[in-house]
């Protein structure tokens, strides 16, 4: 018996560090995000024959089981992959097909149990996002999560992707080492952290209206705004790299955001057009780094079985 599991990254659009229990549980938080075809994999595979476990015999030993994973990005890549991880490994422990929104959404609830028993500061989105698939908002409150999808057309979801370009910096940061350091300014009651907190959650419901108005120039102007928050959550969600990457793109774009909790990783950036877009590609090659075309992933976690 084989299965297999599958699931997207996601890139995020707004409202980032609010899915985290401890603003979440007491405030309420809200992210925008969307899953996109980069995949995180697994494979289980079970011996109908059994293998020879410690202490047993041919006759009672069990099935042998091996598990192998892959992912087409690196750890630390700001896309959510470490969570997607916890998603996929999860599935292939079930050895079931998933086959409602209701099973993806336990799973990812499952998946981030497990982050938060290991100690693992963090948020929730990426594994909701992983799970669920598609483009949407997530509200995180101490009752639990809700998922609402942003309807777009097919042609208004491609022309989204026709601008959005991804780029990885080569260089990948802990993402827990910048929790500890936003948290700590949280708990420690400064102001500035505070304020950007309730604008990054507030930011995740103007983005999605922005979106289903159609509005790309908001939309954009709401991303790029997240930087500026991020920076106020704590100086190292950014770094000289990212600032001078921002500026190489800014002839081109219309706005953009670090993935994630920032501090390296991916870039997202919005181009102005299609033929602005391929300026920026060019302008980013011409630093040794190879940008990415975004598509979005709306089937979320796959589960089969051969």
């Amino acid at each position: 018996m084989i299965i297999e599991s599958r699931a997207p990254v996601r890139v995020d659009f707004a409202g980032a560090w609010t899915d985290v229990s401890y603003f979440a549980e007491p405030f309420g938080g809200a992210t925008l995000n969307a899953a996109i075809k980069l995949y995180v994999t697994g494979t289980l595979q079970a011996s109908e024959d059994g293998g020879t476990a410690l202490g047993a015999t041919q006759a009672t030993a069990p099935p042998a089981l091996s598990v192998a994973y892959g992912s087409e990005l690196p750890a630390g890549s700001g896309l959510g992959t470490s969570a997607t991880l916890n998603v996929v490994w999860l599935a292939l422990a079930r050895r079931e097909e998933v086959t409602s929104h209701e099973d993806r959404m336990r799973i990812a609830a499952l998946a981030y149990d497990i982050e938060k028993t290991l100690g693992i500061i963090g948020g929730k989105q990426d594994q909701y996002a992983s799970a669920v698939g598609g483009i949407n908002l997530f509200e995180f409150t101490a009752e639990g999560v809700t998922c609402h999808p942003v309807e777009l057309s097919a042609e208004r979801r491609q022309e989204l992707e026709r601008l959005l370009v991804l780029v990885y910096t080569g260089r990948s940061r802990l993402s827990s080492n910048i929790h500890r350091n936003v948290w700590g300014n949280f708990r420690a009651g400064q102001e500035g952290n505070i304020r950007a907190l309730f604008s990054l959650r507030d930011s995740a419901y103007e983005a999605r209206q922005a979106l289903q108005e159609w509005d790309l120039e908001a939309f954009a102007r709401i991303v790029t705004q997240q930087r500026h928050y991020m920076k106020r959550l704590d100086a190292s969600t950014s770094n000289q790299q990212i600032e001078d990457l921002f500026a190489l793109a800014e002839p081109h774009i219309l706005g953009g955001k670090p993935c994630g909790a920032g501090g390296g990783g991916c870039l997202l950036f919005i181009a102005k057009s299609t033929a602005a877009k391929g300026k920026l590609t060019e302008a980013l090659r011409g630093v040794d780094l190879g940008p990415l075309d975004v598509e979005f992933d709306f089937e979320g976690l796959v589960v089969t079985q051969k």
